[in-house]
């Protein structure tokens, strides 16, 4: 898109301040995916994306731990508009080229300015418009960007520093130590005893590719997590390619296909909980080949399904890990790190050469960037939530935050649509600021926690509820985590309506 190259390059700038009618944070899976809507529903205007990392990817390029794979299928955690052709469940890898092929062929790379960490946005309502500082890594630099509308999409999590907890003793440990966020390719694990703290959708992923080369993996947790079994595949699309169904098409069908199956095991998990846990143990069962597969005490949650993100397991890995003796399963809490080890609560000691903690991560909210708003510091947990995408109090901005049940991205692309369709409602009637406000119908509303602890409730989020903003008890000011009802709530937005002030 050469139109698009031209904009940019005479955007306009002012000595080192640069201008842009909109400035994305992130070059991860949520800033390519806005950029790519940006070009093709607002083709008038500027853009630039600011990168940390002197590559795309986000999360896809920080994990490096053995084994690293999706959790969601591609065929919805891959971008609407780009069919998805492999394996449902895909490696960091395949995600990355995936991701290339869209930079590429839609010429986004020359928009991207890697290496650059954001280190505050200031807004001026006298000049409707962000000022985004940042630090050029490569020489420690100062570059000053000045956008129109602010586009949030760097996750919801400090890629830097992972969550730790306070464990006592841990410096008396011999071995290695090391968080799987911050693991490094190069550590040799062959012949090793591998000990995994934690056992979710990371310990999921790590323990089937440790036990494959380690002399034994331990996989230690506080609490079990549901794991969801099935082969690598979709039939579905494999039947569609085989009878020579084109692949956008393809992509199409198996996405509705799979989001109606979500959408009904969601409503599962809420009014038969103990019927799908059943289905799920005979998943088990099956790939295991073992009909007497015991799951107390170490594979039965406390937990309704669904409370907690439920850990995709590609052929049952993990429980045949288990079943062929290379896994061995701890339900305990963690008394003290020793020289050799782990020393549980009951007493047992595990000894590991290797100890790598799957414990989650570290809530990061607007990626901990200072923000202000005519000099006054933004508070998040003072504002109230629009949708999970807008925030009281914060003009022309937008933050991304994907769904738990459903693919993070099927929310990239509806925000995608949302907000070009707002700037361009803008343009039509000349507005430049947009705020978000309460109605007069939501006078006295109560306000509560971004999210409630029924609802969904991992550890990362309850550890940092207090950063996140408030909701409503109304489907405009809460992020409900719904795609189901978003996909017909989010597209009939009445941008008319009195949550939105124009000026």
């Amino acid at each position: 898109m050469l139109d698009t190259l031209e904009r940019n390059e005479s955007a306009g700038s002012t000595g080192d301040t640069e201008h842009f009618d909109v400035l994305i944070a992130g070059a991860g899976i949520s800033g390519i995916g806005s950029a790519y809507h940006l070009q093709q529903q607002c083709s008038g205007k500027s853009y630039v994306i600011l990168e940390m990392k002197d590559t795309f990817g986000g999360t896809w390029e920080t994990h490096k731990y053995p084994g690293v794979r999706s959790d969601s299928d591609l065929y919805t955690f891959g971008y609407r508009f780009k069919p998805w052709i492999g394996a449902p469940i895909a490696s960091a890898d395949e995600i990355l080229k995936y991701m290339g092929e869209v930079i590429e062929e839609n010429h986004i790379g020359p928009n991207i300015r890697y290496g650059h960490r954001i280190t505050g946005c200031k807004w001026s309502s006298a000049d409707n418009r962000w000022t985004v500082e940042a630090i050029r890594l490569s020489d420690g630099s100062k570059a000053v960007f000045t956008c129109n509308f602010l586009w949030m999409c760097q996750g919801y999590y400090d890629h830097e520093k992972p969550y730790i907890p306070d464990w006592e003793g841990l410096s008396d440990y011999k071995g290695k130590f090391v968080h799987a966020q911050l693991w490094d390719p190069r550590t040799d694990y062959a012949g090793k005893r591998v000990l995994v703290i934690g056992s979710g959708a990371t310990a999921a992923t790590v323990v089937p590719a440790f036990a494959e080369k380690a002399a034994h993996v331990t996989m230690l947790q506080r609490s079990p997590t549901y794991f969801y079994c099935s082969e690598n595949k979709n039939e579905l699309a494999d039947r569609l390619r085989e009878i020579g169904i084109d692949e956008p098409t393809i992509h199409r069908v198996v996405r509705a296909q799979i989001m109606y199956d979500q959408d009904m095991m969601t409503k599962r998990c809420q009014t038969e909980p103990e019927v799908v846990f059943e289905e799920l143990k005979e998943l088990v069962r099956a790939f295991t080949g073992k009909p007497d597969f015991e799951f107390e005490p170490h594979f039965t949650p406390k937990y309704r399904v669904w409370q907690q993100r439920l850990a995709f397991c590609p052929e049952g890995d993990v429980f045949r890990a288990a079943v062929e003796g290379k896994l061995t399963v701890v339900t305990d809490t963690i008394d003290r790190f020793t020289e050799k080890g782990v020393r549980t609560s009951s007493g047992q000691e595990i000894e590991a050469d290797i100890i790598v903690a799957a414990t989650g991560f570290r809530l990061s909210v607007m990626g901990d960037i200072p923000f202000s708003v005519d000099g006054k510091p933004v508070n998040w947990n003072d504002t109230v939530t629009y949708r999970g995408m807008m925030f009281t109090g914060v003009p022309n901005m937008a933050w991304v935050m994907g769904y738990f049940r459903a693919s993070w991205t099927l929310r990239v692309d509806m925000m995608g649509d949302f907000v070009c369709n707002l700037l361009n409602h803008m343009d039509k009637i000349g507005a430049k600021r947009v705020d978000v406000q309460l109605r007069p119908e939501d006078a006295g509303m109560p306000l509560s926690p971004w999210i409630e602890e029924d609802n969904f409730n991992p550890g990362y989020l309850m550890r940092g509820l207090d950063k996140l903003p408030k909701r409503g008890d109304k489907p405009e000011w809460r992020h409900n985590q719904d795609y189901w009802a978003e996909k017909d709530q989010i597209p009939a937005t009445d941008l008319t309506g009195a949550e939105f002030k124009y000026s």
